[in-house]
């Protein structure tokens, strides 16, 4: 570790309602792709964390789950994360959508900051999909009237407008402190977990209805076999008939996602890849306390 000397660093938990483009958003400010995306609401489980390193900082981004009430085990555990986020954090960034009304899950959340008493910058998301301009002020208008916000920022995670702004003031209110990771690190997550990831995210966007929700991808084992990568996988599923979906005809659907996943992750360990996919019932997994923990939920 690095002592502080006038260098500055800490984490930043990026906190809103699911759906909002929080993890596009931190991928974004991290200048990579450590979080998964999907257009599916709850698409992060679980607190990733991102670290972007710059000349005299090292800013820790934490992406956190949708903030929602709990309705299951797996969903309860979501929300004790983005609670745990909030007090360790020494920044907060308040993500809301330009693009549809504040609502009471934006409130909630904003009462959750409050509550924290921790520093906040507020960021106006998807600004690229308002038709006119002039929309973006009543909403700036509410948003400022949601909490005590250190700044307000009208953001696009997709184009990166303005997003280069916000970075500099999240830094600015970063305390001195040491570099908590070597430079050159994007995130300190384990490689079966980011392998299981981005399976996951390939399923979300592949299968509709209730069956992504229904999905935990499982990494098995992970083999080097000369110049290839090996890697066993499992989707679990909670009913026989979420598997034949997933399965697809003809084992269509499996194989599209193996696929998809297989050049996601050739990009990231640089390195070819055998991708062994399978699909198993587990019943009520969600409410499985064990099996969670398992997957590091």
């Amino acid at each position: 570790m690095t002592a502080g000397g006038g260098f500055k660093s800490g984490f930043i938990s990026v906190v809103g309602r699911p759906n909002v483009g929080k993890s596009t958003l931190m991928n974004r400010l991290v200048g990579a792709k450590v979080a998964i995306t999907s257009p599916k609401p709850q698409t992060t489980r679980t607190t990733i964390r991102g670290v972007r390193n710059g000349p005299g900082y090292q800013a820790v981004f934490v992406d956190t789950p949708g903030s929602q009430k709990p309705r299951d085990a797996l969903r309860r555990r979501m929300q004790e994360r983005v609670v745990e986020s909030m007090k360790e954090s020494d920044v907060l960034l308040f993500v809301l959508d330009a693009s549809q009304p504040i609502g009471k899950g934006d409130t909630y959340i904003a009462q959750l900051i409050s509550r924290a008493g921790t520093p906040t910058v507020a960021a106006v998301n998807k600004v690229d999909l308002l038709r006119d301009r002039s929309q973006l002020l009543p909403v700036l208008e509410r948003v400022a009237e949601l909490g005590e916000w250190e700044d307000v920022f009208p953001v696009s995670a997709v184009s990166g407008e303005n997003t280069e702004t916000m970075l500099d003031r999240l830094v600015s209110l970063l305390p001195e402190g040491p570099r908590y990771f070597p430079e050159g690190t994007v995130t300190d997550f384990p490689e079966a977990f980011i392998l299981a990831e981005y399976i996951r995210e390939k399923a979300l966007n592949i299968l509709r209805e209730e069956v992504p929700h229904a999905i935990a991808v499982e990494v098995e084992e992970v083999e080097r076999k000369g110049e290839v990568t090996v890697i066993y996988a499992i989707i679990h599923v909670e009913r026989p008939t979420q598997r034949m979906i997933v399965l697809g005809k003809d084992g269509r659907t499996i194989k599209t996602i193996g696929t998809q996943a297989r050049k996601e992750v050739e990009r990231l360990l640089g390195t070819r890849i055998y991708l062994n996919l399978t699909v198993k019932v587990t019943p009520r997994w969600r409410r499985d306390e064990k099996f969670l923990e398992r997957l590091g939920l």
